[in-house]
């Protein structure tokens, strides 16, 4: 698919040389308004359905209709995120979703992380800018011109990444680059987290996050809150950023934050923005004030300097969201506070940790001074921290009134407020292929056979139809995960004599390990290897285009319905294997439509999450403790750590149902347990039986 076949999509990049857009987040209509107050370049939001920030408050179609005509008004643009995983009966409800956001809001731009929203763009006759969410991860400089390929315009970058990376990616990049200069961090690298559906249920990729990294885990005894991060703040170092091709937007992470973090951020980065040309010291100081009475969580550069990273993991410190100002004190029936700032009217604190016994919201209703006392009506643990999370200041809550009566009454008043609809019908091209029968090389079997690829995925190379205990059948076909390590180890020989016939691409590759892995799989290329599993969709600028390469997009894709599949084709995967996170009536429906051949993840340990950081105050390979008393552990392959629990996926008894189904390819994870872990019999059928919220 080339732009000239995609007319209906606009991907064509910003190629002037302009300051970029300060984007604000809007969770619901009074941070939306606060964001149009403080004059934002661009609005991002989502609405009550495919958003990635399901627990904010989110937009009504009409509701969104009539903010987005009142900042078009103010130059202001308004972006979109429909940026979770779209399951394959929620197709056509997505689509008329965004029939519905396109006849009626005509938003500047969409974020999304599901490709079947470019498919159903194209259905709808959207014309506007199609964004890539950092739930893509997209991290490589060849997977870029793969996103333009699609009629993407504009990549949102992980925030793990630091400033050479950025720098290595932004040159001679085709689309525009987008990255966040402040807000929250999660502990796992965006779009590879599956702790919260694990642990609680509810899917990140799905907008459900329950936060199990901010929580308590014990280790030795010692219970802290070993993955919860500081945030995000570039701040000062914003300024080298100005001279990065491509870089077109500052995004300010807190789509569940208040007005009054939205006001002051958006403030502080245009400041800082604008002194990096005035060059007027007094502004920057300006700039710091407002950003530390934003009210979020103690900030921290992260990884953006390469010489100077710094870990975002303190557990022995305070980092709760908002700003601390005192602790419980008093007899427990008479607890209060005595307060380190000067409270207002309006003032919103939160009282302990939400996990702890007495957590609870206060609302101020009078002033109270400096080192006032304010007695609590609720029983809460002594010493429990105290944290001012949002502020109504008179000057804010006034312009915020007065564009709220203009969206009443005024510039945006000439949309009814009913329900607006939508005729769309969904459209899924039909494969026209034959059942997909697979032999061990993973290649199409004529039309009459009924074998299928069970395939034993190892850490290490293992030798082809070797007699080994491992393997559940002596049938069942080897594949090795690839590593830059191995071409350290000695048993990167059998890498090279082609012994393992599938190999396996890692869920995470940073902009630095590029080169080596395209020499890594130049090299393997050569040796005749022909089978790959690619974890990131992105992981296709790898390969040679010119070889009759047999590539499954794999499980870390995070696939879920056919029209995502449909795109996978178009750009030359010859199977997918469907993420391992849905649930059973999603598994069984999606090959009706695929036009590709499928794999699941039949059985094995599957991370909690992916991370590029770790605590100080936990070892690798050693158990630490849930909340509820579950155990995991961690390792790490390459730069990156590998949290998993002590529990497998075992989809082995439902293996005649999903082969019934259509699916072709059934993968065995082998990954090495740790001495000191003990692996948990249970059902692991993860979310099999139920739905995936």
């Amino acid at each position: 698919m080339t732009n000239s076949d995609n007319p209906t999509i606009n991907n064509q990049p910003s190629t002037n040389n302009t300051l970029p857009e300060i984007m604000a987040p809007a969770g619901n209509e009074t941070s939306f308004l606060a964001a149009i107050a403080a004059q934002a370049d661009a609005i991002y939001c989502g609405l009550k359905r495919f958003s990635a920030r399901m627990e904010a408050e989110n937009f009504s179609i009409t509701q969104l209709a009539r903010l987005t005509e009142l900042a078009h008004a103010r130059g202001i643009k308004v972006y979109v995120a429909l940026n979770t995983l779209v399951k394959e009966h929620e197709l056509q409800s997505a689509g008329r979703l965004l029939d519905r956001l396109n006849k009626y809001v005509h938003p500047d731009a969409l974020i999304i992380s599901d490709l079947s929203l470019l498919n159903l763009a194209r259905q709808v006759d959207y014309r506007g800018e199609i964004h890539l969410s950092t739930l893509s991860h997209l991290c490589l400089k060849s997977g870029l011109s793969l996103a333009k390929h699609l009629g993407i315009s504009r990549v949102v970058l992980p925030r793990e990444l630091n400033i050479d990376e950025i720098k290595t990616l932004a040159l001679d990049s085709p689309i525009d680059l987008e990255i966040f200069v402040h807000g929250a961090l999660c502990y796992a690298v965006s779009g590879r987290c599956y702790w919260s559906s694990f642990l609680g249920g509810k899917s990140g990729l799905r907008g459900r996050c329950v936060q199990p990294c901010r929580r308590l885990y014990t280790y030795k005894g010692i219970k802290q809150r070993f993955f919860s991060c500081l945030d995000l703040s570039l701040d000062v170092l914003t300024k080298p950023l100005l001279s990065i091709p491509r870089i077109r937007a500052w995004k300010i992470e807190g789509r569940k934050k208040g007005p009054h973090y939205v006001y002051y951020t958006v403030r502080a980065y245009q400041i800082l923005r604008d002194q990096a040309v005035t060059k007027d010291s007094q502004m920057k100081k300006m700039a710091l004030e407002l950003l530390d009475q934003a009210l979020g969580r103690k900030t921290t550069h992260y990884y953006f300097l390469p010489q100077r990273p710094y870990n975002p993991i303190t557990p022995k410190h305070m980092n709760g969201s908002g700003k601390l100002i005192g602790k419980v004190q008093g007899p427990d029936n008479n607890p209060f506070f005595t307060t380190r700032e000067e409270l207002i009217p309006g003032d919103l604190l939160r009282v302990g940790f939400e996990d702890e016994k007495g957590h609870c919201l206060v609302k101020i209703r009078k002033k109270i001074p400096k080192r006032g006392k304010f007695h609590l009506s609720k029983r809460v643990a002594k010493n429990a921290p105290i944290f001012l999370i949002d502020r109504q200041e008179p000057e804010l809550t006034s312009k915020i009134k007065a564009l709220k009566k203009k969206l009443r009454h005024g510039e945006a008043g000439t949309l009814e407020t009913k329900v607006l609809s939508s005729d769309f019908k969904l459209h899924i091209p039909h494969s026209n292929q034959p059942p997909f029968k697979m032999c061990s090389t993973g290649k199409p079997k004529g039309k009459h056979e009924t074998a299928f690829l069970d395939l034993n995925l190892f850490r290490q190379p293992v030798k082809a139809n070797a007699k080994n205990s491992r393997f559940p059948h002596p049938s069942h076909s080897s594949g090795c995960w690839l590593s830059l390590d191995l071409k350290k180890h000695v048993q990167f020989r059998a890498i090279t004599n082609s012994i393992s016939e599938w190999f396996v691409l890692p869920p995470v590759i940073w902009p630095a390990e590029e080169k080596a892995w395209q020499q890594l799989i130049e090299h393997l290329v050569k040796k005749r290897a022909r089978n790959f599993i690619l974890n990131s969709i992105w992981q296709m600028g790898l390969f040679p285009k010119n070889k009759k390469l047999n590539l499954w997009a794999g499980p870390f894709c995070n696939i879920s319905n056919s029209l995502t599949i449909q795109t996978l084709k178009q750009l030359g995967f010859a199977g997918a294997i469907l993420t391992p996170e849905l649930d059973k009536n999603s598994f069984l429906t999606i090959p009706e439509h695929s036009a590709l051949p499928l794999g699941i993840v039949l059985k094995g340990l599957w991370p909690l999450c992916i991370a590029r950081t770790f605590s100080d105050d936990l070892k690798i390979r050693e158990p630490f403790l849930s909340p509820k008393q579950e155990t995991a552990w961690a390792t790490i392959y390459d730069q990156n750590y590998y949290l998993f629990p002590n529990w497998e996926i075992d989809l082995s008894e439902h293996k005649k149902t999903l082969s019934r189904a259509g699916f072709s390819m059934f993968v065995y994870i082998h990954e090495p347990v740790p001495p000191k872990i003990k692996l948990k019999k249970r059902p692991g059928l993860w979310n099999w039986e139920h739905n995936l919220l």
